[in-house]
């Protein structure tokens, strides 16, 4: 009973991109950027809570390990056959799961240092750092100060209003503090496959939010998807990479983000009540069910070390 109640966590997270694409359509960007974070963040938790207190149940059961956590005798459960293949896929999930998330914030690392001092050794026109190359490209890079780092390729790409409501969508990037969204989803996604979808979202969720930002600053919400539109299209013929963590105007899918633009009033929030709702029970359920297992899992380790002996 008690693995049947924490393998709930592992499978939760299918239900989610169902609806958190409805959320990501039909929310305003803000809401929709913290509800699908927040739910992506609480679906990966209870997933390593699971994952960890399965492996930990199987792990008991052997007696060299139950001597090492002072247990009387080995952890006894009601699924003694499953126990131990169970623990062993836990443990090797939880293994890989860091494994690839310690590459990941390696790598990003490294590229967010880079990026910092390149744009370190140009000198700074206010918040904006611009890079000679012949590449295309514009994104916002987080850190202190925070800047706006924009090669020459893509000034050259845009007209001086384009340029504006560039720079209007990057600043908002840096004002919202969409890194830490991007890189918690990031997290999310490396915790549970189901949740790379979900991480998408967030990301898209992101580039909307800056979009309107972008839009209301230059009052022009025409011109701001004119400038995406091309600005993406000279990116996109550049194809330069970039860590996952710097949030650009280019990045996403720009033909939905325009369309969103020039339609403002097309989709309200109609429909998206449920899918909130359904979004928001997938990842309390999650935690619920595995803070329960865990507690259970613990109360059967009291119990083998003997706490209860004379009760």
């Amino acid at each position: 009973m008690r693995v049947a109640l924490l393998l709930i966590p592992l499978l939760l997270p299918w239900a989610a991109p169902a609806p958190a694409r409805r959320v990501l359509d039909r929310c305003p960007p803000g809401a929709a950027l913290w509800t699908l974070t927040v739910s992506a963040l609480l679906l990966a938790a209870g997933t390593v809570a699971a994952l960890g207190t399965l492996a930990l149940t199987g792990l008991l059961r052997i007696p060299a390990l139950a001597a090492l956590g002072e247990l009387v005798h080995p952890l006894s459960t009601s699924s003694a056959r499953l126990a131990l293949p169970l623990a062993a896929l836990a443990a090797g999930l939880l293994a890989l799961a860091a494994f690839t998330l310690i590459r990941t914030v390696l790598r990003q690392a490294a590229g967010l240092r880079s990026a910092r001092s390149e744009a370190g050794r140009r000198p700074p026109a206010g918040d904006l750092c611009v890079v000679d190359s012949p590449r295309p490209d514009a994104y916002a890079l987080p850190g202190r100060p925070h800047r706006i780092v924009v090669t020459t390729a893509m000034l050259r790409s845009l007209d001086a209003r384009e340029r504006e409501a560039l720079f209007a969508h990057e600043r908002a990037h840096n004002a919202g503090g969409h890194h830490y969204f991007l890189a918690a989803a990031e997290v999310a996604a490396h915790c549970h496959p189901a949740l790379r979808p979900v991480r998408d979202a967030v990301r898209m969720a992101a580039e909307r939010a800056a979009d309107e930002a972008a839009a209301s600053a230059v009052g022009d919400r025409r011109l701001t998807a004119r400038a995406i539109a091309r600005a993406a299209l000279a990116a996109h013929a550049a194809d330069v990479p970039r860590p996952a963590v710097t949030p650009a105007a280019t990045s996403g899918p720009v033909p939905r983000r325009v369309a969103a633009l020039l339609s403002p009033a097309a989709r309200r929030a109609r429909g998206a009540s449920w899918a909130v709702a359904l979004l928001t029970t997938c990842a309390l359920l999650s935690c619920a069910t595995a803070a329960t297992g865990a507690i259970a899992v613990h109360q059967d380790i009291e119990i083998a070390q003997g706490d209860t002996a004379g009760t």
